[in-house]
């Protein structure tokens, strides 16, 4: 497999940028409704905190065998941030998990699944086999993403979640927790 780490992509409304601890300032301002964090937990994080995470993140995993892949979305018109797309790779498993979160003035326009296509697509073509993700059980909008990356349901559960995945990579077409 190809060697895995962030680079920009592009779709037709949406720049996807690879994560820098300079985005914290305006990320925290996307991420500051607390309502944004009912499904995906937590709370807003006020600027410092979140380059403080941003750090973390840009400076990669621990454990050698996983990589983080963080980018923000920048839409290409008005060049504001909307929202995060990531992927932890098990390039030895060829295997990895999606997260995603929109801002909430910019949900409901299909930007989340937009960019989370084009972060499947890139890693399909690395190519990693087995695409997972983890949606709460009541979030319609975040399995529709789930489902336009091309996932589907599983009847595992993780945390109280949805495990979605994609068929075949090395846990099967059903998945292996």
């Amino acid at each position: 497999m190809p060697e895995v780490w962030p680079v920009a992509l592009t779709t037709e409304r949406l720049e996807l940028v690879p994560l820098r601890p300079s985005h914290a300032e305006e990320m925290a301002g996307v991420l500051s409704d607390p309502a944004l964090h009912s499904f995906i937990g937590g709370e807003p994080l006020p600027p410092d905190a979140l380059r403080a995470r941003y750090e973390r993140l840009a400076a990669g995993s621990a454990d050698p065998g996983v990589v983080w892949c963080n980018w923000v979305l920048r839409l290409r018109a008005g060049r504001e941030l909307v929202g995060t797309v990531q992927a932890t790779v098990e390039p030895a498993r060829s295997r990895a998990e999606l997260a995603w979160v929109v801002g909430t003035p910019w949900q409901g326009r299909g930007l989340a699944a937009e960019a989370a296509r084009a972060l499947a697509d890139r890693l399909r073509e690395l190519p990693v086999g087995l695409l997972v993700a983890h949606v709460h059980p009541d979030h319609a909008a975040s399995a529709a993403v789930a489902a336009a990356c091309g996932l589907r349901a599983t009847p595992h559960r993780q945390d109280g979640e949805v495990r979605w995945e994609s068929g075949g990579g090395p846990d099967g077409p059903t998945g292996r927790a």
